[in-house]
């Protein structure tokens, strides 16, 4: 029985009957949701709109088969699409043409090499890659492209030309040309926004996507909408999805996609992780991120192999599944095979369809990524953050989506050295009954009279160590009265590198020529380890080291004025 169980996908163990027919009845409905969507994703990646539905057959079903999570979502995505669209424009590659044959292949080759990449980091161990990736440079990343998104489907809801050029000269040729609006096309793309946006309102559980491409196909193909200037899919080649490696590609192209599927990776492990993690707590569940990896990294080399695009996990159509009462992968196996069914038997009836329908589905999509909410908790929060989540999304719709998340990372990153080598100091203090106090470590503030207790909010290393030296040697120039204890206290300080010992050797011994007291508080055993390891507290008494910051402050008041 042990090693049946062990031989289920990590998705499925523990699986109840009683989950079943919920689980089922979650896919369909999400497929209702999910076939339209992706459909419109590919209006961002250019490819044509059957391989959007590809995305949710057999990467979905491999994601589920091998992934931890129970109910992360696999399939297209916007954010991936406009990295990939963005990226390939970008490349140079001669006669290379959006919606072409020879697109579609590049963008499979992206997805393979996406999943190569995303094997690497599982073999690795690389998954914690997408925490470098703030919650903040996240929202702002994730802002920016819903708009260049929703920004990028306006030229079809009015049925006039895309403009050329950078963001804002499209902008300027849209602003410029609406006077040439075709009135049936904007009436399509209304009616479309006004569809969704009113069952999400007034009927949520209603699939008002599926609605408006339906009653839109019934009225375009009874009113005749292309004798009447609306442009429409056309004939969508259905079929089960094709088998094999994308045609025309030689693999020395490889490294043209390199920069665009390390984009791509980056974001997959960022997003897909967070979205586990939060439906996993969410539950009281576990989720293994490194396990996902390997789950993403399939469904990618699926999406490769059958004639698609890269894929990510999904948070609205996650969030979607949750809402259905979904338990398992097994609504999302549902929802493949109503994918499945709607390519092999259902695309002829997509020929009337108009593509403002899709660029008003993919238009409201872009408007639900920007996130002023979150924007305006970031700014209440912290202003820093909220500094680099708006220079991201601006960087995103303004230059382009691949120098977004290149800005993302390094911006992150930056910002966990500017906190490691700027962190937040306080002077730890005593009030009337007892118990600690916190305040800013700012010169002419003290703990107490003679007393300095100093809390470091960071890890002690080599860049941040001369500075700590420079900051508490202020706060005791500055002091009131004279320093005759110095108590450092290392509750939140568990390493000091070498060159950090140095300069807290340094520090150790300019209190004691001053004919002070350095003592140490709260420090964590291996930390004392490591400090006579480094020779740091040779010829330092013992007893002016201490457990709590509390003893400290007791043995300091215990002390005669003249010790």
């Amino acid at each position: 029985m042990a090693a049946q169980r062990s031989m289920l996908p990590a998705a499925l163990r523990g699986y109840r009957r009683s989950w079943l027919a919920p689980d089922i009845v979650a896919g369909v409905t999400l497929a209702a949701v999910a076939i339209p969507e992706t459909m419109g994703y590919t209006a961002i990646s250019q490819t044509p709109v059957v391989t959007g539905i590809y995305t949710l057959i057999f990467p979905t079903i491999v994601f589920a088969l091998l992934g931890s999570s129970r109910l992360l979502v696999v399939g297209a995505d916007s954010a991936t699409a406009a990295i990939l669209a963005a990226g390939l424009a970008g490349v140079g590659i001669a006669g290379l043409e959006p919606s072409s044959a020879e697109w579609l292949a590049w963008t499979s080759l992206v997805a393979l090499v996406c999943g190569a990449l995303l094997v690497v980091a599982r073999l690795l161990r690389l998954g914690f890659l997408g925490d470098f990736l703030s919650s903040a440079v996240l929202v702002g990343f994730l802002t920016g492209v819903g708009i260049q998104v929703f920004a990028g489907q306006l030229p079809d809801m009015l049925g006039i030309p895309k403009g050329s050029g950078n963001w804002f000269q499209q902008q300027w040729h849209l602003i410029t040309h609406v006077g040439d609006a075709n009135l049936w096309t904007v009436g399509f793309a209304v009616g479309t926004v006004v569809i969704i946006v009113g069952c999400k309102r007034f009927a949520p559980r209603v699939p008002g996507a599926v609605i408006a491409v339906i009653a839109s196909i019934v009225i375009s193909a009874s009113l005749d909408a292309t004798s009447r200037g609306v442009a429409v899919i056309g004939a969508v080649q259905g079929g089960f999805p094709p088998i094999g490696l994308p045609a025309g590609i030689d693999w020395g192209d490889v490294p043209k996609v390199l920069g665009i599927a390390f984009s791509c990776f980056v974001l997959i492990i960022a997003q897909s992780a967070a979205t586990s993690r939060s439906f996993a707590m969410k539950h009281s569940e576990r989720v293994d991120v490194n396990r996902d990896i390997v789950g993403l990294s399939a469904a990618n080399l699926a999406a490769g192999l059958t004639g698609t695009f890269v894929v990510n996990g999904s948070p609205t159509k996650t969030q979607i599944l949750d809402e259905q009462h979904g338990r398992t992968q097994v609504a999302n196996m549902a929802m493949a095979l109503v994918a499945l069914a709607v390519v092999l038997f259902l695309t002829g009836l997509l020929t009337d369809m108009p593509t403002a329908v899709l660029a008003a589905i993919v238009f409201l999509i872009g408007i639900g990524l920007v996130d002023v909410r979150g924007l305006r908790r970031i700014r209440a929060a912290r202003v820093s953050e909220f500094v680099i989540a708006l220079l991201t999304a601006i960087v995103v719709f303004s230059i382009g989506v691949q120098e977004g998340i290149v800005l993302a990372v390094v911006l992150s990153i930056l910002e966990i050295i500017r906190r490691a080598y700027s962190p937040e100091g306080f002077l730890v203090g005593v009030s009337k009954d007892g118990a600690p106090t916190y305040v800013p470590a700012v010169p002419g503030a003290e703990s107490l009279p003679g007393l300095l207790v100093f809390r470091y909010d960071a890890e002690l290393f080599y860049a941040n160590a001369n500075r700590f030296s420079d900051d508490v040697q202020a706060l005791m120039a500055g002091a009131p009265s004279r320093v005759r204890w110095l108590v450092l206290d290392c509750s939140s300080l568990t390493d000091v590198d070498y060159s950090a010992s140095l300069a807290l050797a340094g520090l150790i011994t300019a209190v004691h020529a001053q004919g002070g007291v350095f003592a140490i508080a709260a420090a964590d055993p291996s930390l004392l380890a490591g400090l006579r390891r480094y020779g740091t507290l040779e010829g330092f008494d013992n007893t002016h080291i201490f457990p709590t910051v509390e003893a400290a402050v007791s043995a300091f008041q215990a002390a005669t004025p003249t010790e």
